[in-house]
């Protein structure tokens, strides 16, 4: 183990041009990165009268320190939301949107699951999109407020209880539905009953997708997130234990919330400038006959911390035999000529450097087709990054191995820990032995710890939650996300939109 070698702690720059390892250290000592922007959360809230009730409940309890009793090292306390982020939160929303229980109900317990949920997403997205088109005030986020049964019945394994259901008349094979998308039937009812059946049985997922062309950036929550002491069972205990996690919840959310009203809370300290990363992204398209049929994007992140999303064509990108996805020469171009256009809409020049990662190795015919997308200007390299199962190492005494050891095998090839035991936090913030990531640069030059350094980094810009850091870079950590979202309906072209629209 002659290579054997521990990588330094990135740090994270926040107000003031200061750098510390912890994100919540840096913004709690010295505020946001973008101090001032925006000047408060404008914020459009939609819910039952209960809901809404205990949205304004907690985020008036948030105005205060939240701490942990007994105190914890890798838990930092909150000390309030305007202490942290420079910025006000008025309790009162700007927007208030009720939803009648019973309305809600009416869909809610629909004995088919197509229905249900479509039903169910369309009072909350119908309502949000009137408010869009007709109301005066400007919304810098929507936060749709849940009960738990929403949770509970509107995803894709969800049952209701047969003492519950109510007998939706107008059901239909699903096969058939989908037929309906592209051979419409003469009768108009059956097409519109078709609709539902043409999207993902997913609350979560089809709500952001069928808000995507709306600017409507969304935080869905479940009451009993916020309000855990008044959500409880037939014997009265909270149906969710969430004491010890008070201060990790407020610090989530307020961040979500900081990042998606237009505001960067940090980026990373030493990143080089005119560097882009892009996270390939593929998702295998269920209603369609061809099980090659795939959609694919690509998430784009800036040396700035700004994320933006890109769609690309769908596909028979997916190859069964093996189980990977692989893109065709047009395609690839395509992708990558849109993230690069995007880029010098926003930096003025093409990237110094483009590195794009993936989850299997880049054939010859993609490759090719990625190198057509830039010029002589921009170094391409392609990156194979993957869970490795068949090497872990173990160390003697109580911790697991330190965050940021990587073994070196060749000038290409890397195992990097970015889970283990973390000395800022005193404790290694997982259950099982880590299991490293294997890095392998497949294409193009570059030193193998120039990558290692990267990856690392981008383990630490996770803005949807605040965390010390992830075991995956952001530009893979959200790939399946990214794709069950534009993959979710019939979406037809979207717009590169920025990172937090999809998370």
């Amino acid at each position: 183990m002659q290579n054997l070698v521990k990588l330094p702690e990135p740090t994270l720059l926040f107000g003031h041009g200061q750098a510390l390892e912890d994100p919540r250290d840096g913004l709690t000592i010295f505020g946001p990165l973008d101090e001032g922007k925006p000047y408060g959360i404008r914020a459009g809230v939609i819910g039952t009268k209960e809901g809404i009730r205990r949205f304004k409940n907690w985020v008036e309890r948030i105005q205060c320190p939240i701490l942990n009793d007994p105190p914890q090292v890798a838990r930092p306390p909150f000390l309030g939301f305007e202490t942290v982020f420079r910025i006000p939160w008025n309790p009162q929303p700007t927007l208030e949107i009720p939803v009648p229980d019973a309305e809600l109900n009416s869909s809610l317990f629909l004995d088919d699951r197509h229905q249900r949920v479509y039903k169910t997403v369309e009072i909350y997205s119908n309502r949000i999109i009137e408010a869009i088109q007709q109301e005066d005030q400007k919304i810098d986020l929507w936060f749709i407020i849940v009960p738990d049964d929403v949770y509970r019945y509107c995803r894709p394994k969800s049952y209701v209880e047969t003492l519950l259901q109510i007998r939706f008349e107008s059901k239909m094979p699903i096969k058939y539905a989908q037929k309906l998308q592209s051979m419409p039937s003469l009768f108009p009812e059956e097409n519109v009953t078709a609709i539902a059946y043409h999207y993902e049985v997913n609350f979560h997922n089809q709500l952001k997708a069928r808000l995507l062309e709306y600017d409507a950036p969304t935080q869905i929550i479940r009451e009993s997130t916020i309000a855990h002491k008044e959500i409880v069972n037939r014997f009265g205990k909270p149906i969710r234990k969430l004491d010890a996690l008070q201060s990790a919840i407020a610090w989530h959310i307020s961040t979500a919330t900081f990042y998606k009203a237009g505001g960067r809370p940090w980026k990373i300290g030493s990143i080089r400038e005119g560097v882009c990363y892009i996270g390939l992204v593929f998702k295998q398209d269920e209603k369609n006959p061809d099980p090659r049929s795939s959609c694919c994007a690509a998430q784009m992140f800036l040396d700035s911390g700004d994320g933006i999303v890109f769609k690309g064509a769908v596909g028979p990108w997916y190859t069964p035999g093996r189980g990977d996805f692989h893109l065709k020469p047009n395609a690839a171009r395509d992708l990558v000529k849109l993230a690069i256009k995007s880029y010098k809409d926003k930096k003025g020049e093409p990237p110094k450097e483009l590195f794009l990662h993936g989850k299997v190795r880049f054939d010859d015919e993609e490759w090719k087709g990625f190198r057509d997308a830039i010029d002589s200007s921009t170094n391409l390299v392609g990156i194979r990054i993957r869970d490795e199962r068949d090497l872990k190492l173990y160390r003697k005494g109580e911790h697991a191995v330190l965050r940021g050891l990587a073994y070196i095998r060749d000038e290409r090839t890397a195992y990097l820990w970015t889970k283990g035991f973390t000395p800022r936090l005193q404790t290694y913030p997982g259950r099982e032995v880590p299991k490293p990531l294997l890095i392998d640069v497949c294409r193009g030059d570059v030193q193998i710890n120039t990558v290692l350094n990267d990856i690392m980094a981008l383990t630490k810009l996770n803005y949807n939650a605040c965390v010390f850091a992830d075991g995956e870079p952001v530009t893979l950590k959200f790939a399946d996300a990214v794709g069950e979202i534009l993959t979710a309906g019939p979406l037809g072209r979207v717009p590169p939109l920025p990172f937090k629209y999809y998370i």
